[in-house]
């Protein structure tokens, strides 16, 4: 039997599964055959044959509380990326494994088959039952993958309140301390569209204060100002960990980010530990698209600005266009897309997370994290499942992890991938 994390993730990597358009149906049936090989029985579900979902379910001494382990196999594009090495050769060079998906996130779903393949070889019964989701489509909504699996098969996770998933427990240094921070809760993703009119006119004629004018504005505003600083429960935990950890006047920095009239001000000092906290204290709001004039020589009477904007916990797209209308002024909005919901929080199994990583690495400091991108938990969430971003890396100093995530040159060091393979294998062997 091959668990070896190292040798899975490069066999992993060599699968190009670039979505669009993922093609994963390869990958996954590769991770198939490790698990029947090993004895597991496993299901195959697909909305499309080219882009299934593998489940398979280890039994424990109860059935009454799974754990679920998920993770997806699909990556982002590498295209007018310069690599230092093939982006899909999976090559191991200066201490690390290279290629796309080492972190995001065949890195992860590498640690977490490996150690369901040792709880198996060891003959480990666990306390209850795993059940382990390997899905397609992640990095395009899970419309193929997670949403279509909780949406028509949501009796697969029947019992399930806690999941491991992305992202959490790779090393944060803030100053000399190293922090791992555990994802247990994430922003949410949304569109708005913002609809502008004006007169229109000739191209030849001089108008002023028309559609083009006003977007101008607009843009420029949303450019100048910051949305507002809110201080969520998840970020007031996070700030009040790391700053009892830290020294003065450190300590002191860090817990002045929780007085919103001082926020953005602070920050500043931060400098490149900045923009780790910036996101998490605001909800954010970005252009993506603008579309107004069709005809050459006609000035538009109507131009659309299309926005993502990323919600806070506990906020909806009502909190935000009433946050734009006093930055930009009132205007028509359109709602593209909603995925805000009720906000709850359950940390049960934290205090697990942090043990087990203490145990790994006594000089490492757990801190729970909101995590500032969207993944699968928010699909999984809709079924009442806490998702906790749970796949242990060891990382450099010098390394970034956010600014590798989707980047060129994303690699991750060769020991990391075991640290957290051994994180999970306990954290398997020892769930209640």
């Amino acid at each position: 039997m091959n668990n070896n994390p190292i040798e899975i993730l490069q066999n992993l990597i060599h699968f190009d599964t670039t979505n669009p358009p993922g093609n994963e149906k390869e990958c996954i049936e590769y991770i198939n055959k490790l698990l029947v090989d090993a004895g597991f029985e496993t299901k195959l579900i697909a909305k499309d044959p080219n882009r299934p979902n593998l489940i398979t379910r280890l039994k424990g001494q109860s059935n009454t509380n799974p754990l679920l382990l998920y993770g997806h196999v699909d990556v982002v594009t590498t295209e007018n990326q310069i690599w230092k090495y093939s982006p899909f050769e999976a090559k191991i060079a200066d201490g690390y494994l290279w290629g796309r998906g080492t972190l995001d996130m065949k890195g992860g779903v590498a640690m977490m088959v490996s150690a369901l393949l040792k709880v198996k070889a060891k003959n480990i019964i666990p306390p209850d039952d795993i059940i382990c989701a390997i899905v397609s489509d992640e990095e395009a909504g899970g419309i193929y993958g997670a949403k279509y699996l909780t949406e028509n098969y949501p009796d697969i996770f029947k019992g399930v309140k806690y999941a491991i998933g992305e992202f959490g427990g790779f090393t944060l240094y803030v100053g000399k301390k190293k922090f791992y921070p555990i994802m247990i809760a994430e922003k949410r993703p949304c569109r708005i569209k913002i609809i502008v009119r004006g007169p229109s006119g000739h191209g030849a004629l001089p108008l002023h204060g028309g559609a083009s004018a006003k977007t101008g504005a607009i843009l420029s505003k949303l450019d100048r100002y910051n949305m507002p600083v809110h201080i969520t429960d998840v970020v007031r935990m996070q700030i009040d960990t790391m700053a009892s950890n830290l020294p003065f006047p450190a300590n002191l920095v860090m817990r002045l980010l929780k007085v919103p009239a001082l926020t953005d001000r602070v920050l500043k000092l931060l400098k490149n530990n900045a923009e780790v906290f910036e996101p998490l204290l605001h909800n954010t709001v970005n252009v993506v698209n603008i579309i107004g004039g069709e005809q050459r020589f006609g000035i538009p009477s109507k131009i659309e600005i299309t926005l993502v904007t990323v919600l806070l916990p506990g906020y909806n797209l009502n909190d935000i266009i009433s946050e734009l209308k006093k930055i930009i002024g009132e205007f028509e909005f359109e709602i593209l897309r909603d995925e805000s919901l009720p906000y709850k929080l359950d940390m049960g199994l934290f205090d697990t997370l942090k043990e087990i990583l203490h145990m790994a690495d006594p000089t490492g400091i757990a801190v729970p994290i909101l995590l500032t991108s969207p993944t699968d938990a928010r699909t999984f969430d809709k079924l009442g499942i806490q998702t906790y971003g749970f796949t242990p890396m060891i990382l450099h100093k010098e390394m970034n992890f956010t600014k590798i995530v989707h980047s060129a040159d994303e690699r991750i060091p060769v020991e990391a991938i075991n640290f957290g393979t051994n994180c999970i294998y306990e954290l398997l062997k020892y769930f209640k």
